[in-house]
């Protein structure tokens, strides 16, 4: 038993060094890029939060750090229901899937763009899928968690569609709505929201068949 608890610890410590080790670069290459131009730096940390393959990382590691450390905490004991694990997993497979899908083609990173780049988009979603499926108890979600969990995207969709109206800059090509128009950046969204609770079916579909596993071979 112990054996499992001490390679399980160090499988999320790894994981959530890496995914804050990702987002740390990502956040040096931004700031870095505002200093060189003389640009705000504080536009920068806007800039930097403003894009949804961050915000999720950032579940993503917080996640992580709170299954890690042991010091109880309300925020700890709600990043860790299951509930709440579970839609930062579809949130973070969306990540990878839409990144390999939609933009992975629209450029070639290099250095430092690259690593962070790989860990952001690859690693990341991949670690915590696995975090999801080993170390998040199984049998507690329902349908009507889809519910909440769309609120996330939705809300990033917004705000993203009123900061582009301010400022005239989108974080992602598929929603510029200047250069799209509002027919095409709504069907876009339409087809990731599709997209977003096709996955959610999936990970709740996972978790009951986990469950039922589980229940089976205790009964044997």
């Amino acid at each position: 038993m112990g054996q499992p608890t001490a390679a399980r610890r160090r499988f999320v410590a790894v994981a959530a060094i890496l995914g804050w080790a990702g987002l740390s670069i990502q956040l040096y290459l931004i700031l870095y890029s505002r200093w060189s131009i003389d640009a705000s730096l504080m536009g920068g940390l806007l800039s930097f939060f403003s894009f949804f393959t961050v915000l999720s990382n950032t579940l993503v590691a917080s996640v992580l750090t709170c299954e890690w450390t042991s010091r109880e905490s309300s925020l700890r004991r709600w990043f860790l229901q299951p509930w709440v694990s579970s839609a930062v997993a579809v949130s973070i497979a969306v990540v990878g899937l839409g990144y390999s899908v939609l933009l992975r083609h629209l450029w070639h990173p290099e250095g430092w763009q690259w690593l962070a780049d790989e860990l952001l988009h690859d690693v990341m979603p991949l670690l915590f899928l696995g975090y999801w499926w080993w170390c998040v108890p199984k049998g507690t979600l329902r349908v009507w968690h889809i519910g909440l969990w769309v609120i996330y995207p939705l809300v990033y969709f917004a705000y993203s569609l009123l900061r582009g109206h301010v400022l005239a800059v989108y974080p992602y090509p598929f929603i510029d709505v200047d250069k799209l128009g509002y027919p095409q950046v709504f069907a876009n969204a339409g087809g990731l929201l599709a997209g977003f609770v096709l996955i959610a079916l999936i990970v709740i579909g996972l978790d009951r068949r986990a469950h039922s596993s589980s229940l089976s071979s205790r009964r044997q």
